[in-house]
């Protein structure tokens, strides 16, 4: 017979669990209605500027830093659209700093040693850059040929401009000083409260097509002149292909958040009813057997 004792303290505990799961749920439901308006309203100016680029690559024949200032890698806009060959790939993997996700962040990882296995066996090196403690976790731990470098774990939190230009600028350093001759993005496309999709953006080197010429002004006009505004235009595009990676992967995270800790409440609300059921089976259990004890004395003192 079941013991009473031990099948309430896994009630108790199952409700604990419950009021956790249930709690989170309430967290993540009311981040992720936020962070859904703020990658779908980023949209539109990802698609504008996209669309400027093209126009500028379109207008411009040459590219040069001639009378231009360059600071850092980012400002060397030659450099980070022309392509080369590819003897080393930087991979940019956004993951979240914490777990209770459901598959989240195991889909992420998973298409990234995936990357890391094709690099591999092609004689390319890899260069992991890690976007949020599992990811971070993940790649000290798991066997594999690549190198790891810093994490980015405090803007896995927070998306911001702020954040997505320190990345830029460090993989802009890393690719023109030739430690990495191109860099993906993984991350994950938000496409509703219910469903979101791994996808790899590739930031660098930039490769966009021109625009026809039948989209391009004739009349357009450069002020101080068109490479003044491609070292403008060149980092501001790789800046915001991050940070709307940062924006689609902390809203894929929270939905799949609450969408994990509403399962899991669900699947605690069951096993409650189960063991209660089961508790009072053996109560009822107990509680004949005494009367059956009792009427078994009864009868054997006569």
């Amino acid at each position: 017979m079941p013991n009473l004792k031990d099948i309430k303290s896994r009630i108790n505990s199952v409700q604990n669990t419950k009021k956790i799961t249930k709690a989170m749920k309430m967290v993540a439901a009311a981040k992720v209605k936020k962070a859904e308006y703020t990658v779908k309203a980023s949209r539109p100016f990802s698609d504008e500027l996209l669309h400027l680029f093209r126009k500028m690559l379109g207008t411009v024949s040459e590219y040069t830093t001639t009378g231009l200032k360059v600071e850092c890698g980012l400002d060397n806009y030659p450099s980070l659209i022309t392509p080369r060959e590819v003897k080393s790939e930087g991979l940019l993997v956004m993951t979240s700093n914490k777990g209770l996700a459901g598959a989240y962040n195991a889909n992420v990882i998973k298409a990234a040693l995936k990357r890391v296995e094709e690099n591999t066996s092609n004689g390319i090196k890899t260069i992991i850059y890690p976007v949020g403690q599992k990811a971070v976790s993940a790649f000290k731990h798991k066997p594999g040929n690549y190198e790891l470098k810093k994490g980015y774990l405090a803007i896995a939190n927070n998306p911001t401009a702020t954040g997505a230009e320190l990345i830029a600028e460090d993989i802009a350093d890393d690719f023109v000083n030739g430690e990495i001759d191109s860099i993906d993005i993984f991350t994950t496309h938000f496409n509703n409260m219910m469903s979101y999709n791994v996808v790899a953006w590739e930031v660098l080197p930039v490769k966009v097509e021109k625009a026809p010429e039948k989209e391009i002004d004739p009349l357009m006009e450069f002020e101080p002149s068109e490479h003044a505004i491609l070292q403008q235009l060149v980092p501001m595009y790789i800046t915001n292909s991050i940070y709307q990676a940062l924006l689609e992967a902390n809203a894929s995270e929270l939905a799949s958040r609450m969408t994990a800790m509403s399962a899991a409440s669900n699947n605690a609300e069951e096993m409650i009813n189960t063991l209660t059921v089961d508790y009072n089976k053996a109560r009822q259990g107990a509680i004949t057997q005494e009367l059956v004890e009792i009427v078994s004395g009864a009868n054997s003192v006569k």
